[in-house]
């Protein structure tokens, strides 16, 4: 006799702790496909993934740097004069498998998140399950406009600041494959992270570590640490941590909302 999904749900949260060891385990390695699965795809396809995405930023005709000449002329530049060089034996062959591994791991995030949601579904009630379903799409959209974020603008942005900068005119620039690859994708990763910031503050004020009374008392706190996140992941150039900071306090301020708009549900529901 098939179950139904009351009974389906009624098993799950009655699962011992190896059980969901077991289960944790299962939602791990189907994440782990994925992102073997989308690796593997990057690594085949490493002309589109690396000529076109990852060396993009280094190429004059990047759309960033066609925008920035657009708006001024005095902005539009000829390309960059550094080289790339590999020094290792093994380099280029392991810098592929770790950008493999990396973009397998980005264009899996939607997935890793739907997995995630899954492990802890049968732990909600129902009608926090019928809320809690938007958070794959919301999520993955944060992370979207992060990496977006960190690729098209802050990348371009601080690579151009770095590739200029100098000491002495008889020092020329040649990195090695690692340094670039870490830094692009870095900067971009990091960001789309950085970007589930509002998330992350929903699920704290969910569980009641914080609320909004909190977030304003030490919002000048808050403001001096993501100063400090955003010198952390962005170069040594004001610039940069500019473009860091700025979308940071604005999700800081959208999580101050969303935190208060939790509280007055959970008011409501305590009436």
């Amino acid at each position: 006799m098939a179950l139904d999904q009351s009974d389906v749900e009624e098993n799950e949260k009655n699962m011992s702790f190896f059980d969901h060891i077991s289960e944790l385990r299962g939602h791990i390695l189907r994440s782990l496909v994925a992102i073997f699965i989308f690796g593997i795809l990057a690594f085949v396809y490493n002309d589109l993934v690396i000529d076109k995405i990852l060396f993009g930023p280094r190429s004059k005709d990047f759309i960033t740097y066609k925008w920035l000449c657009q708006l001024n002329k005095n902005a539009c530049f000829e390309g960059f004069t550094f080289t790339v060089i590999n020094m290792d034996v093994t380099g280029q062959f392991i810098m592929h498998i770790m950008i493999a591994f990396i973009s397998g791991l980005v264009v899996a995030f939607p997935y890793l998140i739907f997995e995630f949601w899954k492990f802890f579904k049968p732990a909600l009630k129902p009608e926090e399950q019928k809320k809690t379903t938007g958070i794959i799409l919301i999520s993955s959209a944060l992370f979207a406009a992060g990496v977006l974020f960190g690729y098209f603008l802050l990348a371009p942005v601080s690579l151009f600041f770095m590739a200029n900068y100098s000491i002495s005119n008889q020092i020329v620039n040649h990195w090695t494959i690692q340094s670039y690859m870490s830094f692009i994708t870095m900067l971009t990763v990091a960001t789309g992270l950085i970007f589930e910031l509002p998330l992350i503050m929903y699920f704290l004020a969910k569980l009641g570590l914080i609320n909004s009374v909190f977030l304003k008392k030490y919002r000048r706190y808050a403001i001096l640490i993501i100063i400090i996140v955003a010198a952390i992941v962005t170069p040594p150039d004001v610039g940069s941590q500019i473009l860091v900071s700025i979308p940071l306090l604005i999700l800081y301020e959208v999580g101050v909302i969303i935190t208060r708009r939790v509280e007055k549900k959970e008011t409501l529901n305590n009436i």
